[in-house]
């Protein structure tokens, strides 16, 4: 098989780590060759805080991906979230010197620089510059400039910000675990494209990947992302909820919600009772399933509120930017019971269960296209575009110096079709590369 056809994806996780191993089948499917996880240590709330833990989770992870597929693992495509990432809007523009001459890739190059000025509070550092739509010369709705003329090109921008002490943070737990980063993916872009269709992408939805530790939220309209947030809050909370109000240990609180669960209380008759062991020497305790609910479903409600605050921040209210497609719910979070209706409830908009079989081979695991999966599939499938790129990039950078040797016409056309599908996708292929040539000198 292979080695380049291959991509690993590494999702760092609050309550697990998981690493998967895909490739491209003959039909343009992703294959999933191995799957490795391990109990996530040195993570809270989607942030690192104990390196020697996260790099033995990860490694153990690895191994046992490594041991299901048989294939040594040396790159990884690893996903970025938690609580320190937020997004705001923001709009620039530039006066181009000569309006007679088409609009290329240095002017937008230009204007997105000029977004990574923008003052930031202190630690934070601009993660990714997403282009909305542009404008130029007053007219607006455009979406690709490349080859107009204009005087004035401005554009709307999604700006998403992170500390770079913890993307930094990650790294290094990569680099001690013996692996190469190839690339940073933002977390809830990853869970988008492994359960989102382009038709809902088009029609306008919204992503909610429900994690232990925190919930992210990703807003697609007209094809483009229009909204990131991360709320510090999952499924650990509901986990803790209940052992707190039932007095139980975790393991047990954690068992209770998976097998008895639900988000809505009117589901369980008052007679309905769970036994559960006591420690050591103490009597068994009972507790009903309906205050299981009600616990679960406190706790829900306000996780699912402050994601409708942040649906309405993207404008969801105004008729422009309605979402047709509704809600998709992602992550281990979205398997509780009844979850969707509660959801459908509280924010009256259509809802359903993303699982991750979209981009999947007919035959894959059952397991695999669990929403628990969502995103490490997402990660792979990115792994395996950028690859993808890097052959075209190779091709291309070929074609250029032949035709460089034998002067011809094409030449002058040759760069501008395939050069706005690069740029456009190379603001993590940046911080890729920041974050390695920081761990470069850091040793």
């Amino acid at each position: 098989m292979e080695k380049q056809n291959i991509s690993v994806g590494l999702d760092i996780g609050t309550t697990k780590i998981v690493a998967m191993i895909g490739r491209k089948n003959e039909y343009d499917k992703v294959e999933i060759l191995g799957l490795g996880k391990a109990k996530s240590m040195g993570v809270h709330r989607g942030v690192v805080n104990n390196i020697t833990q996260t790099i033995q989770s990860i490694q153990q992870a690895v191994q046992e991906a490594e041991a299901a597929a048989s294939e040594k693992i040396d790159q990884v495509t690893v996903g970025i979230a938690g609580q320190h990432i937020r997004s705001l809007q923001h709009s620039d523009y530039i006066t181009r010197p000569n309006s007679d001459i088409v609009i290329d890739e240095e002017d937008i190059d230009r204007l997105i620089n000029q977004v990574h000025k923008l003052v930031m509070l202190p630690g934070e550092e601009i993660i990714h510059v997403l282009p909305q739509e542009f404008k130029i010369d007053g007219q607006s709705e455009i979406t690709e400039p490349i080859g107009m003329y204009g005087g004035r090109l401005e554009s709307n921008f999604h700006v998403v910000v992170g500390q770079v002490s913890s993307i930094r943070n990650v790294g290094r737990c990569i680099k001690s675990a013996g692996l190469t980063l190839e690339g940073i993916t933002l977390e809830p872009l990853a869970s988008a494209n492994a359960v989102l269709s382009r038709e809902e992408k088009e029609a306008g939805i919204a992503l909610i990947d429900i994690g232990g530790g925190t919930t992210d939220l990703a807003v697609f309209k007209d094809g483009i992302i229009r909204h990131t947030a991360v709320i510090p809050f999952g499924g650990n909370v509901i986990t803790e909820d209940i052992k707190e109000g039932c007095s139980i240990i975790e393991k047990q609180a954690e068992l209770l919600k998976v097998k008895f669960g639900s988000a809505w209380p009117g589901e369980n008759k008052d007679n309905e009772i769970v036994s559960i062991p006591g420690l050591r020497g103490r009597e068994p305790k009972e507790i009903t399933l309906k205050n299981l609910s009600k616990i679960i479903h406190a706790r829900v409600v306000e996780i699912i509120e402050q994601v409708y605050v942040e649906i309405k921040n993207y404008g969801h209210d105004e008729q422009k930017k309605k979402l047709i497609g509704g809600i998709v719910l992602t992550g281990g979070g979205s398997q509780l019971k009844h979850l969707k209706q509660l959801v459908e409830y509280i924010t009256g908009m259509d809802t359903r269960i993303g699982y991750p079989n979209e981009h999947l081979a007919g035959d894959s695991d059952e397991d695999i296209a669990s929403p628990l999966y969502a995103t490490a599939v997402g990660l792979v499938m990115d792994g395996l575009k950028r690859q993808e790129r890097k052959k075209e990039e190779e091709i291309e950078e070929e074609v250029i110096a032949e035709l460089e040797e034998e002067p011809t016409k094409t030449i002058v056309d040759e760069p501008v079709i395939p050069e706005p599908i690069k740029e456009r996708r190379s603001f993590l292929d940046k911080l890729t590369e920041g974050v390695k040539k920081f761990l470069d000198n850091a040793e």
